[in-house]
């Protein structure tokens, strides 16, 4: 597969995700879940591009994304617990 298709499955990936931040404004799960489709997406995009230019700094970038990602999702879920109790 060349680079741009590659590319372009991130991007749908992406608006995916935008999109259904912008839908579900009342569930705070979903919107959690289409912000981590959003970080998904963008670690595709840092892992293609890292393969393609043969460069290691996406892969890290990768690691970092991930780290906050899980801080963000421990820490939402969290603060939902504590709103439906």
């Amino acid at each position: 597969m060349n680079f741009i298709a590659v590319i372009s499955i991130s991007i749908i990936v992406f608006f995916i995700g935008l999109i259904g931040i912008f839908i579900n404004r009342k569930n705070i799960l979903l919107i959690i879940n289409c912000v981590e489709l959003n970080l998904l997406a963008i670690n595709f995009a840092f892992l293609i591009s890292s393969f393609y230019l043969d460069d290691v700094l996406g892969q890290i970038y990768t690691i970092f994304i991930l780290v906050v990602a899980a801080a963000e999702t421990s820490i939402g879920l969290a603060i939902l617990v504590v709103y439906y109790r």
